[in-house]
């Protein structure tokens, strides 16, 4: 590989970006729209949805407070990140029917209107009070809002871009030149990672200072994340790219990858709760991972150690797609 080849592709794609104002202007607007207008829709309580974890839910001996219509009843494993929840009002109730013991936040209406639904349908039940800073939706929606940007930005702004440059015979030019596929894909790699950086951390940044974003982790550690995960969804979209020659098949194959991903990973709507089989499919998405990943250091102030399992899973998906995408990439 000859670095200035490599910096002469990478800046020709740089300045293909910077003089395209009307793409440049809607990366960095969209995602600034979206979460202001979250925002100020769920600025009130927000609507009346009940949450109950039930630890030990394994158990066949049933609570009656279980056939309460219009609750969420959800099977909890790990008593001390439940109870984190119930602090952080993403729960509305914990219970642990083994020990006759339950925990809600002092500050949560819906905790206690499920304290008197609990005591009058089970009685001795012993009351644990916690208290904390609840989660607004927009807290918990940032961290998705980004991540979504980043999947369209890196589908789109690669996948798009190298069919179009494909199809109009630019590929066909680069061929006969000393420039390398893996140099130029390298380029393009680069490019898109610190535009989508750059386009994040702004946001980030402008949106932070209006809304105050609640933010319990390291701010490194989620760059990191977004970091893998750019990378890891940039590979993606090489991928599909790597020999396709019409834009309209590129554009429904990478629709058909980024609108299931956008549904199924957690963008909009907490995971807890789904299908386990869907469960199941959305931990086969990079999409998924980056979000966990996020909200895990956003809101539950985790280290890059306990979610780990998911940046591992993004390392193994990048190695994964750019393999196959420089093995099955042509120039024409």
């Amino acid at each position: 590989m000859k670095f200035n080849r490599f910096l002469a592709v990478l800046g020709a794609r740089n300045k293909e970006f910077w003089r395209d104002r009307a793409a440049l202007a809607w990366n960095f607007l969209f995602p600034i729209m979206i979460i202001s207008g979250f925002a100020v829709a769920f600025s009130g309580d927000g609507p009346d949805l009940y949450k109950v974890g039930i630890a030990g839910a394994d158990s066949t001996q049933k609570l009656h407070f279980e056939e309460t219509k219009y609750i969420q009843f959800i099977p909890v494993t790990d008593l001390s990140a439940a109870i984190t929840k119930v602090e952080r009002h993403q729960l509305d109730m914990l219970v642990e029917p083994s020990n006759h013991q339950f925990w809600i936040n002092d500050t949560s209406p819906a905790g206690y209107v499920l304290e008197r639904l609990l005591k009058g349908s089970d009685e001795g039940f012993k009351r644990k009070a916690v208290t904390g800073a609840g989660i607004r939706y927009v807290d918990w929606l940032i961290s998705g809002i980004l991540a979504m940007n980043l999947m369209f930005s890196a589908l789109f702004g690669v996948g798009f871009v190298i069919v179009r440059y494909r199809k109009n015979g630019m590929l066909k030019r680069l061929k006969a030149t000393p420039v390398t596929a893996f140099e130029f894909i390298a380029a393009q790699v680069v490019s898109r990672l610190w535009l989508l950086l750059s386009v994040s951390v702004l946001v980030f940044i402008c949106t932070d200072f209006v809304l105050d974003f609640r933010m319990y982790g390291s701010y490194l550690d989620l760059l990191i994340v977004f970091v893998l995960g750019a990378i890891c969804l940039i590979s993606l979209g090489l991928l599909i790219a790597a020999r396709l020659a019409s834009e309209e098949l590129a554009g429904g194959l990478l629709n058909a990858i980024s609108w299931p991903m956008m549904f199924l990973s957690g963008v909009w709507f907490s995971l807890e709760g789904i299908n386990p089989w869907l469960l199941k499919l959305a931990q086969l998405l990079p999409l998924t991972h980056v979000i966990d990943g996020a909200r895990a250091i956003m809101i539950d102030g985790a280290g890059l150690m306990d979610i780990l399992p998911n940046l591992i899973t993004l390392m193994v998906m990048t190695a994964i797609f750019l393999a196959i995408g420089a093995y099955t990439f042509r120039w024409e």
